[in-house]
């Protein structure tokens, strides 16, 4: 993978840059600030950019902005931001064009090295990665809404876990059922939901965006 990096903490940025050229990929710029990634992405057009949400100068939501921007020139860059805390907007913002190729992720998770390069990795081929956390966050927030009230504890459980980006055999094998039975909660889900099928539009990032979106 030809990948951008921007960490405004030089640690974590050189860390990165480490772990990257461990496995194989090329980084093509480790920036630490909005404007440098802003450039840096508009110079190279990665294959995935890994972005802390909080960057110089504003140190709010520069990497997330530029991130965003970037995807509308762009459409379908594939990013994985980065965040210290959940920041459940940010996550849906990120979300909020359907495009796919998305993750967010909190930065303790780097730490586990082999999951972090397979999240990186599933984005950069177009999927979806959430952090279980910030899932927990958004799901939690809207319980309230009649469409969560109506799924049962399993179909719950099959939407965190796709949610975070889990494939059908991935999800089959952490629930130990079969992924058959995965395919029927995944269907009851999106009928739930209201999600026809279609061959355009990707339902389980829709079935994410119904509860993230108010």
């Amino acid at each position: 993978m030809r990948v951008v990096i921007a960490e405004d903490l030089a640690l974590l940025r050189d860390g990165l840059v480490r772990i990257f050229q461990a496995y194989g990929d090329e980084v093509l710029d480790a920036v630490r600030d909005g404007p440098s990634l802003s450039r840096a992405l508009n110079m190279h057009r990665p294959d995935i950019a890994v972005i802390d949400v909080r960057l110089p100068p504003t140190f709010t939501d520069e990497g997330l902005r530029t991130a965003i921007d970037a995807r509308k020139r762009v459409p379908g860059l594939p990013v994985l931001v980065l965040s210290q805390y959940v920041e459940q907007l940010y996550a849906r913002e990120l979300l909020s064009d359907q495009a796919g190729a998305v993750g967010y992720l909190l930065k303790d998770r780097v730490m586990d090295v082999d999951h972090f390069i397979g999240a990186v990795r599933q984005v950069a081929t177009g999927g979806t990665v959430m952090d279980p956390d910030v899932v927990t966050a958004l799901l939690g927030r809207r319980s309230a809404d009649p469409p969560l009230q109506t799924l049962t504890p399993r179909e719950h459980e099959v939407l965190t876990l796709m949610s975070e980006g889990r494939s059908n055999a991935a999800i089959a094998a952490r629930m130990f059922i079969s992924e058959k039975a995965v395919s029927k909660h995944s269907n009851n889900i999106f009928t739930k939901l209201g999600l026809e099928q279609s061959e355009e539009d990707n339902r389980r990032v829709l079935a994410v965006l119904a509860y993230l979106q108010s």
